[in-house]
């Protein structure tokens, strides 16, 4: 634990030493308001509820999380200092978890500094403060989710621009791999069954069930799933790669 700490303070405290991190919390805050009092109808819609906030949250992850997750392996090959960081006293699995981690807490800064959104919902009615914490949690899992894809592949890659669209894609496909628009290229020549287990892997049918204020058990196992299936992945990525 002390190896996975030592990595993530040094993470954690190279995201905030650089005024990128800032920038994007900055257009994190900037577009969730956006989205939700303007295109998300808020005003219109005559209710206090933070729906249109977490609405539109995939979306905003989609494109906001791989910008945070391309440079966290990328740049460690590019710059040369993984090889430094591998011999160390730290293992794989313990580098790998340890820079999630951070990234991940740098994610929780950001939908943490939202907090007036829902101060101003109580303030102007009165929310199902359960649905909304819920809804909270579920967004974090699911930030997690994409996180945990974007590492993996910038393990892959110097470049942190490719990391980026290859993650975006990745992302994109996973997220709306419930849906017609990409099950219907399974349709045809697959076996039922397969189709079934690619629309279960929809991070954004899985958030809007926990965003409807049910833990169901099923979903928060998906998403810790997902996220150990992928640093297992990136793990395994930076022991292949790591000689390059």
């Amino acid at each position: 634990m002390r190896a996975i700490w030592t990595v993530y303070r040094r993470e954690l405290s190279a995201y905030f030493a650089t005024p990128l991190a800032y920038v994007f919390i900055v257009i994190f805050l900037v577009l969730s308001g956006v989205f939700t009092f303007y295109l998300g109808g808020f005003y219109v819609r005559n209710q206090a509820d933070l729906e249109p906030f977490f609405n539109y949250h995939p979306w905003l992850y989609l494109f906001l999380i791989p910008a945070v997750a391309m440079r966290v392996w990328a740049e460690e090959r590019k710059s040369g200092t993984i090889e430094l960081l591998l011999t160390l006293p730290v293992s794989m699995w313990q580098a790998v978890a340890g820079k999630f981690l951070a990234a991940w807490s740098f994610v929780a800064v950001a939908l943490a500094l939202t907090f007036p959104m829902w101060i101003t919902v109580n303030y102007l009615g009165d929310p199902d403060n359960g649905v909304i914490l819920a809804s909270y949690l579920g967004s974090w899992l699911m930030a997690g989710g994409y996180l945990a894809i974007g590492l993996c592949i910038s393990a892959f890659t110097r470049n942190q621009v490719v990391a980026f669209i290859i993650a975006l894609v990745l992302c994109f496909f996973i997220t709306l791999s419930g849906f017609p628009l990409v099950l219907d290229a399974f349709r045809g020549w697959v076996p039922a069954g397969v189709i079934e287990a690619v629309a279960s892997l929809s991070f954004l049918s899985h958030f809007q069930a926990i965003a409807k204020g049910v833990l169901d058990l099923s979903d928060l196992v998906y998403f810790i799933a997902m996220i150990a299936a992928w640093l297992y992945a990136c793990a395994i990525v930076i022991d292949l790669k790591k000689a390059d």
